[in-house]
């Protein structure tokens, strides 16, 4: 006989004041913050919450105020020519004839410099600190407080002159409330007692914190059910209905919904939705890698970032994960070899004696990384009832709960408690390069 088909999708309830369009980490606080100012919200995540077809599945869940430097800094472009001949570098650009890509490198070179990177980097500290208060007070107690750990991480030097550079950067970060200190002789041996760093020299941030994922991510959205929050899995946004400067409706696969207002918060996918009604936004796809380990006994007990690899190491309890690379390969979500051979390589360059016995899972994701890695948030300034949130690169898990908080701010005509200028959705034009049909 055969299998009985599977019984039709339930269909979207109600319409609501707020649709969130994505249930990753970011659309997911989007949420939270509408709901707690009173709207009605409903989400809709084309595959399951949590799931491995989102950053915050595979990430390693680091939330604390360290990674804010930007990604386009001064020296990067001429280092990138370098790494692009390495298949095993942490940065790679697959070349192709892609304009959207040669518009998203011609922003990014042109952020390449000390004025903007020093900007980017201080508005990206302030975003952490107050993602970090946002969550240790969501988490102080409850189903969420298993998943959320505050114990310090350690930046691990190889080369001297790495150290050097690192060193070099301790005033800055100070000066900008990242809780940095040169890690004196015999200190990370103290940290780390089990571990066996093979390096020059080490720093440490006090404010290191973590979440466990994708663990957090489920929990999160069980709470937000709680609260009234109506989460749909598995609905993909297909098309939209405008009159004027207002989306009317937007159409899903599991039927329409008419709500007051709109939020596009679907990481990398949330250009290909913003095309729709015309809005461009300067997005690229970067493919990220994570490989999960059994924890070996010898593993850090805490967060730890191997600086000139570009691998971060984070402790997930009877797990260890390694993530790392960023390639610029459009959505192809193939698992290069030698990226995670390059990924473990380096692991092994820095803790020689980890004892990896058995590979959990290898997983690849993409980052939506904008040109000057702050992320969009605001209203898309064509329409009256649109806005985005998108474009977190690889610091989504430490950037959502207060870019969740600025959005939800904005919607409701209230004055926002930090300035939000530097994430507005139409810095670098507005307009898409496929021009909308319109439905009526």
């Amino acid at each position: 006989m055969s299998a009985m088909p599977p019984p039709p999708a339930e269909p979207l309830l109600h319409d609501p004041d707020v649709l969130v369009i994505g249930g990753g980490i970011v659309g997911l606080f989007c949420a939270y913050h509408l709901r707690l100012g009173g709207s009605s919200v409903t989400v809709v995540e084309r595959g399951p919450v949590g799931g491995p077809q989102s950053c915050s599945y595979g990430n390693t869940g680091f939330v604390g105020t360290q990674g804010a430097a930007p990604l386009a800094e001064p020296g990067v472009p001429a280092q990138g020519l370098r790494w692009l001949l390495n298949p095993e570098s942490p940065f790679s650009i697959r070349p192709r004839w892609d304009g959207e890509l040669l518009r998203w490198l011609w922003h990014f070179r042109r952020a390449c410099n000390d004025e903007d990177a020093n900007a980017a980097f201080r508005v990206l500290v302030d975003m952490k600190k107050r993602s970090l208060e946002i969550l240790r007070e969501l988490c102080a107690a409850g189903d969420l407080a298993s998943a959320f750990t505050a114990q310090g991480m350690v930046l691990a030097f190889r080369t001297p002159e790495g150290f050097e550079k690192g060193c070099r950067s301790v005033p800055q970060a100070v000066e900008n409330g990242v809780p940095l200190r040169v890690l004196g002789p015999g200190e990370l041996r103290a940290l780390e007692p089990d571990a066996e760093f093979d390096v020059c020299g080490a720093l440490y941030n006090e404010e290191g914190a973590y979440l466990q994922v994708p663990g957090f991510v489920v929990e999160f959205a069980r709470m937000l059910r709680g609260m009234g929050v109506e989460i749909r899995e598995r609905t993909e946004v297909v098309g939209f209905e405008v009159a004027g400067r207002t989306v009317e409706r937007v159409r899903t696969t599991r039927g329409d919904l008419r709500p007051h207002e709109t939020v596009i918060a679907a990481g990398t996918w949330s250009a290909e939705c913003a095309r729709k009604l015309d809005v461009g936004l300067t997005l690229q796809p970067a493919k990220g890698y994570s490989v999960t380990v059994k924890a070996p006994r010898n593993a850090p007990r805490r967060p730890a970032l191997l600086s000139e690899g570009k691998v971060a190491l984070m402790p997930l309890g009877e797990r260890l994960r390694f993530g790392g690379t960023l390639e610029l390969a459009g959505m192809d979500g193939t698992i290069s070899r030698r990226r995670v051979d390059g990924i473990l390589r380096t692991v092994r360059s820095y803790l020689p004696e980890l004892e990896i016995t058995e590979t959990l899972e290898t997983w690849s994701g993409f980052r939506p990384c904008t040109p000057d890695s702050l992320p969009f948030v605001g209203r898309a300034e064509s329409y009256r009832n649109l806005s985005v949130a998108c474009g977190h690169g690889h610091i989504g898990m430490g950037l959502a709960p207060a870019g969740g908080r600025l959005l939800a701010q904005i919607i409701a005509g209230e004055r926002p408690d930090m300035d939000p200028a530097p994430f507005r959705v139409g810095r670098y034009g507005g307009r898409a390069t496929r021009r909308l049909r319109l439905r009526r």
